[in-house]
């Protein structure tokens, strides 16, 4: 644990309570980003980039304050008590317009130091090797006349971290993320359609070092793509009206994090976040009583999973990390939370949510990792097992959610309709509909662990500056009953 880096976080939190804060945390951290595109056999863009900086919030007169600045040569004696004094002066002005002072969870003080699991550090894989890889993902999409974009990318980061509480927390973690993904996009006949591996979006992401990567085995992959793409500008568009659904794990995972998790953050469902993505359909007094899905559905949030996005030691609140259900056999059972809000709803303990955007945000609450359970079925048994005309769905194009995260519909970028118990005719555009506890609740059948997987979502935005965070979804393909189709061009 360095002595600088945590020296500067206590002597940031001895000058706001020698300013009056009851309560200050401070977090310093150090962040290096590199992200790597090849567009059609070219380098399409290459950044890369490092900062840091120290962030620090007090409690004072009831209310909160946050200020900020950049990691220097002068930040130091003056400069950090003019940090302070910048805190808690927006900590004491606040006050006057405070309704109910803040409250507050407890959690024991924490010393201690984490970091991800790696075997080969990314950082380390020299420039020509990582896209070496990508040239090759890139030329494996190469050889149809109809296909008019490809590109494959790759994204590294890492964050070295030191937090310190008033309440005695000393914590270190090292937090390293990467991942790749591939596109082929085709035109033809009128149509212009993609298909994207591991999944849209960049690809797949997670809380490992280069070998993440490299399991990937992207070049493999290429062929399947291009020819999907250009099949799809002649395939028949996705039909309407209802039918039996199977999603599949890429698709899925973005139905957890749009109608699970954003809901479920406990400043959505009080109305104190509704800026960027709306407020929630979720109550507090939902818990234990309020039926999400069916009775084979559960959902699991876990900061503890290994790869997972979300996955560390600590909150920015110096809360240790944990796992819960959000739903149990259907029904609802808990929030994401920080420490005040876990205090608002009488909860003992936050589930440790609070994250912020590098050094210069605030922490906000935040989904974790949060994942399906997997089932029993294996997915040749579950597709054999579907009446004809259902239609597997997978890879999400685009989608719809409305501000209380109820009414939603998704475009997947492919689908097949299942025939005599086999995937057969391909079709394109296939959107369905539906309300979110409807929808869970029409879920009869979900895959096993063997087809479960671990999606990252590297690029989840929320809040007012708007702030980026990173969290993993775990699915397996699972089938829904009655679900809504409605037509496409």
């Amino acid at each position: 644990m360095a002595k600088q880096e945590m020296t500067l976080a206590r002597e940031a939190i001895d000058a706001a309570l020698a300013l009056g804060a009851d309560y200050a945390d401070c977090r310093v951290s150090r962040v290096w980003d590199e992200e790597l595109v090849v567009k059609n056999g070219r380098l399409g863009s290459a950044e890369s980039y490092e900062e840091s900086g120290l962030g620090l919030r007090v409690r004072m007169n009831g209310c909160f304050g946050f200020a900020a600045a950049p990691l220097g040569a002068e930040l130091g004696g003056t400069a950090l008590a003019d940090l302070a004094q910048r805190a808690t002066h927006t900590a004491s002005v606040l006050s006057a317009a405070k309704v109910t002072p803040a409250a507050w969870a407890d959690e024991p003080a924490h010393t201690a130091e984490w970091s991800s699991p790696r075997t080969i550090d990314p950082f380390s894989v020299p420039l020509e090797d990582r896209l070496s890889l990508l040239m090759a993902a890139d030329a494996s999409m190469a050889g149809a006349p109809e296909t008019v974009a490809r590109e494959a990318s790759c994204s590294l980061r890492r964050e070295e971290k030191w937090q310190a509480s008033s309440e005695g927390s000393h914590i270190y973690q090292d937090l390293m993320r990467c991942g790749a993904g591939m596109s082929s996009t085709a035109a033809a006949h009128g149509q212009v359609q993609c298909r994207s591996y591991p999944a849209s979006m960049g690809g797949n992401f997670a809380s490992a070092g280069w070998e993440h990567i490299l399991a990937m085995d992207l070049a493999r992959h290429g062929g399947r793509l291009r020819d999907e793409s250009v099949a799809l500008c002649s395939a028949d568009a996705a039909p309407e009206g209802e039918r039996t659904l199977v999603i599949g794990g890429s698709q899925l995972m973005l139905q957890i994090h749009e109608s699970v998790g954003h809901p479920n953050e406990l400043d959505r469902v009080f109305g104190h976040e509704v800026d960027l993505a709306g407020s929630s359909f979720s109550q507090a007094d939902h818990m234990g009583r309020f039926r999400y899905g069916s009775k084979i559905v559960n959902l699991v949030a876990d900061s503890t999973i290994p790869g997972g996005l979300g996955t560390r030691g600590f909150d920015d609140e110096c809360v240790a990390a944990g796992s819960w259900h959000v739903v149990r056999d259907g029904i609802f059972e808990g929030f994401h939370t920080d420490r005040t809000w876990a205090s608002k709803i009488g909860a003992e303990r936050s589930h440790g949510t609070s994250r912020a955007q590098g050094w210069f945000h605030p922490p906000i609450i935040r989904m974790t990792n949060l994942s399906l359970m997997p089932g029993e079925w294996d997915f040749d048994a579950l597709i054999a097992d579907c009446e004809d005309g259902s239609i597997f769905v997978d890879t999400v194009k685009m989608w719809s959610i409305d501000q209380r995260r109820l009414n939603f519909q998704f475009t997947c970028e492919i689908g097949w309709e299942i025939q005599d118990g086999r995937l057969a005719r391909m079709l394109r555009n296939p959107t369905y509909q539906g309300t979110t506890p409807e929808f869970w609740g029409a879920c009869d059948a979900i895959c096993s662990s063997a087809h479960w997987n671990l999606w990252g979502v590297a690029n989840c935005g929320k809040g007012n500056p708007i702030q980026l965070a990173e969290m993993s979804h775990g699915a397996a393909p699972a089938r829904f009953r009655g679900v809504k189709l409605v037509a496409t061009k």
